[in-house]
């Protein structure tokens, strides 16, 4: 059983999240409020749960700011009705970020991403499998990408390129930074000091070089090649 708290003024949002809450097998509700100063004086009172849904733009202080004053902050979900907070929360390590209205698939999608965090052997709370997707800011918009579309990501410098069979994402992040972000999905592996590499699109190797769908190729480094085929005996 994961346990989890709500911290969201909006009383439909909040009231939405509660519901979803009771459909969704093994979670327990442990507290529901509406504003920051509660949700800071409920966690400084030493309640402690596994997931926290919170909103962002609340009054006295923000969803963001308690996230900043919180030593041991759960896994957090983000539920807001802003895309323009998404880096900024990811900065803070946030599991997921929902933005209002989402349905009950999406809400298990996340739920299903925090168990999948949690310490081996720990019981799926959902069968939806999570969908590996994050906001990134490219140029001034905010992009949502599905990353398990994404066949590579490729460094360059203070930037990545992030390649999917459609487009090409070139992002203000490192490579390092974008690898710890999508650690909980065992596709992506880093194969080379400038790839990480999603191991669902490779057609064939040769040559130390994988060959993904669309004609695409990346290079697998020799300090890689062990972990990278041991790996692949895995999938």
């Amino acid at each position: 059983m994961m346990t989890c708290a709500i911290i969201d003024d909006d009383e439909i949002n909040r009231l939405t999240l509660e519901h979803y809450v009771e459909l969704t097998p093994n979670l327990k509700l442990v507290a529901s409020l509406n504003d920051g100063i509660a949700g800071l004086t409920f966690f400084r009172e030493g309640n402690k749960v596994d997931m926290l849904f919170l909103d962002i733009e609340m009054p006295h202080l923000s969803g963001l700011e308690l996230l900043r004053v919180l030593t041991n902050p759960p896994e957090v979900i983000i539920t807001t009705a802003r895309q323009d907070f998404a880096v900024d929360a990811f900065e803070l390590r946030v599991t997921d970020y929902l933005v209002k209205p989402f349905d009950f698939a999406r809400f298990t999608q996340a739920v299903q991403r925090v168990a999948s965090r949690r310490a081996p052997g720990a019981a799926p709370v959902a069968d939806i499998p999570t969908s590996a997707d994050l906001f990134v800011k490219v140029n001034s918009r905010m992009v949502r990408i599905d990353f398990d579309e994404v066949l590579y990501v490729e460094a360059l410098s203070d930037y990545v390129n992030i390649v999917t069979p459609k487009h090409k994402y070139i992002v203000y992040t490192t490579l390092k930074s974008l690898e710890t972000r999508l650690g909980s999905f065992p596709n992506f592996m880093r194969v080379h000091r400038s790839y990480l590499l999603n191991t669902q699109h490779i057609e064939s190797i040769e040559d130390n070089t994988a060959n993904l769908s669309g004609g695409h190729f990346v290079p697998i480094g020799k300090s890689y090649q062990e972990a990278f085929f041991k790996g692949l005996q895995r999938i």
